[in-house]
C-alpha cells in the first residue's frame, strides 16, 4: 500500500471527494426541498417508478428499488443503453434519469430520440449547468460534479437525493441521516489480509445487492482485476463452481428479512474456500470463517450510508495494493461520451 509521501494523484483526487461527501450528502437532503416534493407527488400519482442510468448511477438505482419498493412504489431499474434499444413503455410511469455529470452519451442520446420525455420526467445529477438538468426538472447534489475517477461522492450524494424522495412519500429519514451526520469507522486491515491472494472478486448481497455493485464496479475500475456482482440467488444457480482460495467474495448483510440468506451464502463460501468479507449491518452473530466488519443494526438508507464509505476505503485499499497508480484510468473515462 502506498504512504502518504507516494499516493497516487488518482487516489488522492478520490480521497478529496470521499472526504467531503458527508457533507455534501447532507447538504443535498437540505436543499431536496421543493423537487423532492414534486417527484414525490408524482409517484403518488403514477404509482410506477423507471429508474435510468448508467455505471454508479444505475448501481445507485438498483440500490434504491426496493426502497421504493417497500413504499407501494412499483420501481425498476434499466440501464440507459437497454432502455434505447429494447425500451419499456414510459406510459404511466414516472421517469428518473441519473447521471452524476448529466453528460453522459447515452443521457445526450435518449433525450434527443424521445424529444424531452414526459411531464413525469426528472433527472438527478451532481451538475446544476449540465444537459441534463436543461432537459429535465432535476434533483441537483450538492458540491458540483465528481473530478475523481471511481464514484465515491456521487453515490453518497445521490442516495442522499433518494432519501429526500422517499421521506416526502413516508420514510422516516432519521436513522439515515444520523449515519450520516456520525459516520461509522471501522478496521478494513482484517479484510485486506484475508484478500492477500485473491485474483478476482464478486460481490453480492439481497435487498442490498445494489450497494454490491457499485462497489464491485469501484474495485474493476481501481484495480484492474475481473470484480463483479451477481445477486444471492444468481450466485447459488451455478457460479459457485468458480469458488475458490483466489477468488473473494464480499457480502452485504442488513438488519431485514433476507440476512438469513446472506448468512447461509457466507457458510456456503467458506466451505468452498474461498476468502470472504461480510459488511454487515444485521445485528446477528459472524458466520464462522468469514472476516466480518460489523455496523450498528441497520437496514435501507441507514445501512447504505453506514457501510458505504467503510466498502469504498477496502475498494481503494485493495486497489492500491495491486496497481501503482491506482485511480488514473488507462482506457476510460470519467465522463463516458461514446457508446
Amino acid at each position: 500500500m502506498s504512504s502518504n509521501n507516494n499516493r497516487p494523484a488518482g487516489l488522492l483526487a478520490i480521497d478529496r471527494e470521499m472526504a467531503r461527501q458527508h457533507a455534501d450528502a447532507i447538504a443535498s437532503y437540505e436543499g431536496a426541498g421543493d423537487m423532492a416534493k414534486t417527484i414525490a407527488a408524482s409517484l403518488k400519482k403514477t404509482g410506477r417508478l423507471l429508474l435510468l442510468g448508467m455505471g454508479g448511477s444505475h448501481a445507485v438505482s438498483r440500490a434504491v428499488e426496493p426502497l421504493y419498493r417497500a413504499l407501494g412504489v412499483e420501481a425498476i431499474a434499466v440501464t440507459l443503453s437497454e432502455q434505447l434499444g429494447q425500451p419499456l413503455s414510459l406510459d404511466g410511469r414516472t421517469i428518473l434519469v441519473t447521471s452524476q455529470s448529466g453528460e453522459s452519451a447515452e443521457v445526450l442520446r435518449w433525450f434527443a430520440e424521445i424529444g424531452g420525455g414526459t411531464k413525469d420526467t426528472f433527472g438527478l445529477t451532481l451538475e446544476g449547468g449540465s444537459s441534463l438538468a436543461k432537459a429535465a426538472p432535476s434533483l441537483v447534489g450538492a458540491g458540483g460534479t465528481e473530478l475523481a475517477f471511481a464514484a465515491t461522492r456521487s453515490l453518497t450524494v445521490s442516495f442522499a437525493l433518494h432519501l429526500a424522495v422517499l421521506a416526502e412519500l413516508g420514510e422516516d429519514p432519521a436513522a439515515a441521516l444520523a449515519a450520516l451526520n456520525v459516520p461509522e469507522t471501522s478496521d478494513i486491515d482484517g479484510a485486506l489480509a484475508a484478500f492477500a491472494n485473491v485474483a478476482t472478486v464478486v460481490t453480492s448481497g439481497r435487498r442490498l445487492q445494489g450497494v454490491a455493485e457499485a462497489l464491485a464496479l469501484g474495485l474493476t475500475e481501481l484495480s484492474r482485476r475481473p470484480c463483479f456482482s451477481l445477486e444471492g440467488g444468481q450466485l447459488r444457480h451455478g457460479p459457485m463452481e468458480m469458488l475458490g482460495p483466489e477468488i473473494g467474495v464480499v457480502l452485504f448483510r442488513g438488519k431485514d428479512h433476507t440476512a438469513s440468506l446472506v448468512t447461509a451464502m457466507a457458510v456456503s463460501v467458506v466451505e468452498a474456500g474461498a476468502p470472504v468479507v461480510v459488511f454487515d449491518s444485521s445485528g446477528e452473530e459472524p458466520a464462522a470463517g468469514t472476516m466480518t466488519i460489523r455496523f450498528k443494526p441497520a437496514t435501507g438508507m441507514a445501512a447504505i450510508f453506514a457501510m458505504l464509505p467503510v466498502a469504498q476505503r477496502f475498494m481503494i485499499a485493495f486497489a492500491d495494493q495491486r496497481v501503482e497508480n491506482a485511480g488514473t484510468p488507462v482506457r476510460s473515462t470519467k465522463i463516458t461520451r461514446s457508446e
